[in-house]
C-alpha cells in the first residue's frame, strides 16, 4: 500500500514558476514509477509527465515538454514536477500517481489513468493571464 500527498500547488501570474511535490509512504518506493496527471475543470485528466522507478527514463506530454521537469529522490521518497513558463492553460488540478510496475517512462505515458495503482489527493494550481 503506497499513501502518495502533493503539496506545492497555488496561484502564479503566466510566466511563472511552481514547484509540486508528491511524497510516498511506504519501503519500496523506487519499485515504482510514477506520473504526474492533470485535470482541469470540465476535462477528462490528462497525462503530464512520468519518471521510471530508478529515475533512468523521463518522458512529457508535448503541451509541457521544454517547461516542466519531473524527478525524483527515492531516499527521500518524494517525487517532483518543476514547472516553469506556466500559462494560463495549465490550470488544472495536479495528481501524482504510482503504478507497480518498473516500466519505462515512454510506456507510463500510454497507460491511462485507470492503469495506475494509487493516486494522490490532487493540488490546485491557478495560472492567471
Amino acid at each position: 500500500q503506497v499513501q502518495l500527498v502533493e503539496s506545492g500547488g497555488g496561484l502564479v501570474q503566466a510566466g511563472g514558476s511552481l514547484r509540486l511535490s508528491c511524497a510516498a509512504s511506504g519501503r519500496t518506493f523506487s519499485s515504482y514509477g510514477m506520473g504526474w496527471f492533470r485535470q482541469a475543470s470540465g476535462k477528462e485528466r490528462e497525462f503530464v509527465a512520468a519518471i521510471s522507478g530508478f529515475g533512468s527514463t523521463i518522458y512529457y506530454a508535448d503541451s509541457v515538454k521544454g517547461r516542466f521537469t519531473i524527478s525524483r529522490d527515492n531516499a527521500k521518497n518524494i517525487v517532483f514536477l518543476q514547472m516553469n513558463s506556466l500559462k494560463p492553460e495549465d490550470t488544472a488540478v495536479y495528481y501524482c500517481a504510482a503504478v507497480a510496475q518498473q516500466y519505462a517512462a515512454s510506456i507510463m505515458a500510454r497507460l491511462g489513468p485507470g492503469s495506475y495503482d494509487y493516486w494522490g489527493q490532487g493540488t490546485q494550481v491557478t495560472v492567471s493571464s
